[in-house]
């Protein structure tokens, strides 16, 4: 990735569903003119990515002027801004209301399944039944409140705001954790997920292990 006149380095890792949710921003808004990807090696001992972000947390995006901003969410603000058109934030105020409630719903989701399949990644014997079972619990909790909440206008139509992106990216945690079978009982969300999955932004960003 040339990174020559861009002014904005993104570190991201192809694992990381928080890194997706920027990268996935960077393909809707056709800003690959203006951000360089580069990808992060984290996770390890004296990583070379600790010098740029010292909590080797991904997504991470470099400024121009050498200011640093981490954590999801106001990575992919400042990218929904950078063209000056931003598309997936949600209006201030009360309008915006229920756009920033189910985002909040979905961002439960991921970040419970997220620690579920990071437990999974482990040796056999440093896997904490007990999170995984908690975990578990909270996503089926989860899932059949969003079987509900998915017919609310927000959800329909393209990916236009974060509430959908951030679901659409969890639900697809399915293919890292097999035993992650949201669809098993919940029609709405599958129809929901199926119809946006071929979208050119989720196939290019697809998890990969």
């Amino acid at each position: 990735m040339n990174g020559i006149n861009k002014p904005v380095k993104l570190y991201i890792t192809l694992t990381s569903p928080y890194a997706r949710l920027a990268r996935i921003v960077v393909l809707e808004k056709e800003l690959d003119d203006k951000v360089e990807q580069i990808i992060a090696k984290t996770r390890q001992a004296n990583s070379p990515y600790y010098q740029v972000n010292p909590s080797g947390r991904v997504p991470c995006l470099i400024l121009s002027d050498g200011t640093r901003l981490e954590e999801s969410q106001l990575v992919c603000s400042y990218l929904d801004h950078l063209d000056g058109a931003p598309r997936f934030e949600a209006p201030i105020g009360t309008e915006g209301l229920q756009v920033r409630r189910l985002e909040a719903l979905a961002r439960s989701l991921m970040d419970g399944v997220s620690v579920w399949i990071r437990e999974g990644f482990r040796p056999v014997d440093e896997r904490s039944p007990g999170i995984v079972s908690h975990e578990q619990a909270r996503a089926a909790r989860l899932i059949d409140v969003w079987e509900n909440e998915i017919i609310d206008s927000v959800m329909q139509g393209d990916l236009n705001n974060m509430a959908q992106l951030t679901l659409m990216t969890t639900l697809q945690l399915e293919q890292w954790n097999p035993d992650f079978k949201w669809r098993e009982g919940h029609p709405r969300l599958v129809e929901w997920c199926d119809q946006l999955s071929d979208r050119p932004s989720l196939q290019e960003t697809a998890p990969v292990l």
